[in-house]
């Protein structure tokens, strides 16, 4: 209202101006309404700017701190079903959608309501008529407008659908781009991108193509220009027939062809309301994710045994991952899951540190159900060292003392240089104070020795191995084995192992297939039995012997060739 007035005043002052004699107290009084509303409006337009804004900052926190605590709490075997990505997308992205609608929205709206009526109230009490004729190019844009827009959440979804889909297709390119150029293939990679973006193109032309035209026309029928024809064109009409004097036309002049603004305004922002829309819907979803009950009456573990009771596991009624497992695991022992691929072993490995929950039966940890230890009690007693490196961008030192911060750096070093990484973290920049990202950029194998130091600090008497040298060449490879071992002593250990000749010395070997233990002993006992065990080793000693033979074949093949080269 008070953004309204200063115009209303413009057209009170050339109406007080133009009539004879000129009454300069109330030209004056006028031009000091005009002032103080001027003045109220900065100060009342920047107070509601700040005070949305601090409850978009209030929400923002709010929200972020939730999720957090949400994603603290949800099984672990959740992060495995999505990407980096897609959780930075929810917490980082998708909250900051939320912004024109909390920080602009409500603002915007009120504005697009009340600015309207007020200068329709005005002009109404100026002269009725002339308002009615004003009304018109309005009447015209609300009606083309709703129809223009009918089924707009529809297609704005499929807006945003298509959208997401080219930015995954970006993103795959980008990652993938080493991979296939080292194989030749960035051409067919670069084609299957543009396709995407041919694809998208084409849905946005399809969508926004047939609403170009009447889009255009809508948005004429309120601008400014047209706006100032009609009222000039009726105003003069109006003067001639005597139904008006020239002045009573000033206050339709300067404030018509502006009425419309607030509305375009609203409508500007109508995509991001969408968008803001479809982030909610997705923080909701997210907020919603089932997390790991915690119980009532946390119970402490009495030992370090393992044992797993008929154990079943199902990502539904269809598909059952494990079915009835039964397996202990002593203390100080190591207990290997070996079998072919999508046998259920990394699926079996994570119950214990609760990555999820068994549909049936129980894991127990020192004759305790898991799922009665609380979750910070849990991992003082399981430590696990994953295929996944997860370093965090922080120093080579707190990523090792992640477990227990504040850890002296004495115990830090000495845990690296069980893990034989030490010589490489003292080779970078700032040694242990280098940062993750930064200045300190490790292989693969490194990572995951960084990964086994920081399982040798946390100490944990229980410890799950999946695929711990998933990274390592064949330098490093030796290196991860030799730190594996010194994790490993003393401790109760359950291994994946891919690679068979890895666990030959486990005490005890469970052969997994279709979610079944369908053997169990140690090495010499399995092989002497001819079972599944032994096919296994006997195809991967197979394959080892193929690829040495290549190697060998392809050394001798350079070799000759080099001679060829020296002749």
């Amino acid at each position: 209202m008070a953004a309204v007035i200063p115009y209303v005043c413009i057209g009170e002052l050339a109406s007080t101006l133009l009539r004879d004699p000129v009454d300069h107290d109330r030209a004056w009084a006028v031009v000091l309404v005009a002032v103080v509303a001027f003045v109220a409006r900065f100060m009342l337009v920047g107070a509601a700017g700040t005070i949305s804004h601090l409850a978009d900052n209030d929400l923002t926190l709010d929200l972020r701190a939730r999720m957090a605590r949400r994603l603290g709490r949800v099984p672990l075997g959740w992060f495995d079903q999505r990407s980096s990505g897609a959780v930075k997308t929810a917490v980082q992205d998708q909250v900051s959608a939320l912004h024109t609608l909390v920080a602009h929205a409500a603002n915007d709206v009120v504005g697009a309501a009340v600015t309207p009526l007020v200068v329709l109230g005005y002009l109404f009490w100026a002269d009725w008529r002339l308002a009615l004729v004003t009304l018109v190019p309005l009447v015209f844009f609300a009606f083309s407008y709703g129809r223009m827009t009918k089924g707009y959440s529809e297609q704005m979804a499929t807006y945003v659908a298509a959208l997401g889909r080219i930015n995954a297709a970006a993103v795959e390119f980008v990652h993938g781009i080493a991979v296939v150029k080292a194989f030749g293939q960035a051409r067919r990679a670069h084609a299957r991108f543009l396709r995407e973006t041919d694809a998208f193109a084409d849905a946005f032309e399809g969508w926004t193509k047939p609403m170009l035209r009447p889009f255009a026309v809508t948005m004429a029928a309120v601008s400014g220009p047209t706006m100032l024809l009609v009222i000039l064109g009726a105003g003069t009409g109006f003067v001639e027939a005597g139904w008006c004097s020239p002045a009573d036309v000033v206050p339709f002049v300067v404030l018509g062809i502006g009425i419309a603004g607030p509305l375009l305004n609203l409508e500007h922002s109508a995509t991001s309301l969408q968008l803001a829309r479809g982030a909610a819907t997705a923080i909701g979803s997210l907020l919603a994710t089932p997390v790991v009950a915690e119980p009532e009456r946390p119970r402490e573990p009495a030992g370090h045994r393992v044992e797993l009771r008929d154990v079943s596991f199902g990502y539904d009624d269809r598909v059952r991952v494990l079915d009835g497992v039964d397996a202990v695991l002593e203390p100080g022992t190591v207990t290997a899951l070996v079998g072919p691929s999508g046998a259920g072993k990394s699926t079996l490995a994570g119950l214990l540190p609760r990555f999820t929950d068994p549909d049936g039966g129980a894991v127990l940890l020192g004759g305790v159900d898991v799922r009665d230890v609380g979750g910070e009690q849990l991992y003082q007693h399981v430590g696990f060292v994953t295929q996944d490196v997860g370093l965090l961008r922080v120093s080579v030192h707190d990523n090792i003392a992640l477990a227990k911060p504040g850890t002296a750096r004495e115990r830090v070093v000495a845990a690296a240089t069980a893990a034989q990484i030490h010589d490489v973290i003292s080779a970078l920049p700032r040694g242990y104070d280098s940062v993750i990202g930064e200045d300190a950029r490790l292989s693969g194998g490194e990572a995951q020795r960084v990964t086994i130091a920081r399982a040798l600090v946390a100490d944990t008497p229980v410890l799950v191995l999946d695929e711990a040298t998933s990274w390592a060449d064949l330098e490093s490879e030796a290196a991860i084995q030799d730190a594996l071992s010194e994790l490993a002593a003393g401790r109760t250990v359950l291994v994946i192992a891919h690679r068979l000749a890895s666990v030959t010395a486990a005490d005890q070997i469970l052969v997994l297939d279709g979610g079944r233990v369908v053997e169990r002993g140690r090495h010499p006992e399995l092989l002497a039995t001819g079972g599944r065990y032994a096919q296994l080793w006997a195809a991967q000693t197979e394959a080892a012997q193929t690829a040495a033979a290549r190697t060998t074949h392809g050394a001798d093949g350079a070799a000759r060739n080099d001679t060829e080269v020296a002749r």
